[in-house]
């Protein structure tokens, strides 16, 4: 009940201090207003003891309550409930492009690459609640798993879906996955329009050449960030499929073609990032996030209610009660 209520003048509050001044002068004092009686004998003390003479100093503490009833209503107490409006601008459109070769179990990131992308994807995600993001996924070929979206469930639960597909052309076609995000975002009306586009090997499939895609994503006004996953050296990578079906393992070298990544990046005004582990990877999420902001209007209602208006009423109707008590039940007394 009083959790939001305040004071809009809390100075006055300090009046307060006479309270204690009028306790005392009434209990110091008070007798000396009173008209007293001397008897020889105490017999008819007893008959005075009625009960309404017992009740009189009700009379002061009702004083003492209007007056501070008033101190709080003079102090204008009151409540206050706000409430608030966001509304974003165009924002951003963001395509994830993602690499789902078969390189992209390697397991030079905990517990391999593609799952280490899908988690800080996902966060990346949650933190862009105002932003369209779409999903493109490429191998030797890509497809748009998701196209640019606000719903983030099911956003999410597409990345989820995300694994390495045997049915898929194994390859790395980093110009058909970067056209193929163009191609979703190359009439967005967008404040702003972003793709990330992550890779763990050099381009050796598709019919389009990344520097053409590029070429597209620039005249588009589309900025790219480009990252390159993978550690420096050689990682515990699949090179070959057993008769049951799994990947055999061996340590073969990490080869980006980190000069193509740079130069998309470039053409496009955005930047390249190189991870070569779980943290890095997530610092670049984050440095991108950080990097693209959605300009967000905030506009807070308040409401306020005055509290005095009873404080007032009841401080009014005890002290009518007081003088008329003054003035007929207790006036024998008084």
């Amino acid at each position: 009940m009083f959790k939001d209520l305040y004071f809009a003048d809390p100075e006055y509050l300090l009046i307060a201090i006479i309270i204690p001044v009028a306790i005392l002068f009434w209990y110091r004092f008070g007798k000396l207003t009173q008209a007293t009686l001397k008897q020889s004998s105490l017999s008819l003390l007893k008959l005075n003891k009625s009960f309404v003479s017992r009740i009189r100093p009700l009379l002061n503490i009702m004083r003492i309550i209007v007056i501070l009833l008033l101190i709080l209503a003079i102090s204008r107490p009151q409540s206050k409930s706000t409430s608030k409006r966001i509304k974003s601008s165009r924002g951003i459109d963001i395509v994830m492009v993602i690499d789902i070769s078969s390189s992209m179990l390697s397991k030079d990131l905990k517990p391999d690459r593609l799952s280490a992308l899908k988690n800080v994807a996902s966060n990346f995600i949650d933190d862009r609640p105002n932003d369209r993001i779409g999903l493109v996924v490429y191998a030797a070929e890509s497809y748009t798993k998701t196209p640019v979206t606000t719903d983030k469930l099911i956003l999410k639960q597409s990345l989820s879906e995300i694994n390495y597909e045997p049915l898929l052309e194994d390859g790395t076609a980093i110009g058909m996955g970067l056209s193929t995000a163009v191609n979703r975002l190359k009439e967005s009306t967008a404040k702003s329009k972003v793709i990330i586009l992550l890779t763990d090997g050099v381009n050796n499939s598709g019919f389009i050449d990344p520097r053409i895609a590029a070429e597209l994503a620039s005249e588009y006004e589309i900025k790219t960030y480009t990252i390159g996953l993978g550690t420096n050296g050689r990682a515990l990578a699949p090179v070959s499929i057993l008769p049951n079906g799994d990947f055999q393992f061996s340590l073969t070298k990490v080869e980006i073609d980190e000069d193509l990544l740079r130069f998309i990046s470039e053409k496009t005004s955005g930047r390249y990032f190189r991870a070569t582990d779980n943290l890095e990877l997530q610092n670049i999420y984050d440095e991108i996030n950080k990097l693209e902001k959605t300009e967000i209007t905030e506009t807070i209602f308040t409401n306020i209610s005055e509290k005095y208006r009873p404080l007032v009423l009841i401080a009014f109707m005890l002290y009518v009660l007081e003088i008329f008590s003054r003035k007929s039940i207790f006036k024998s007394f008084i």
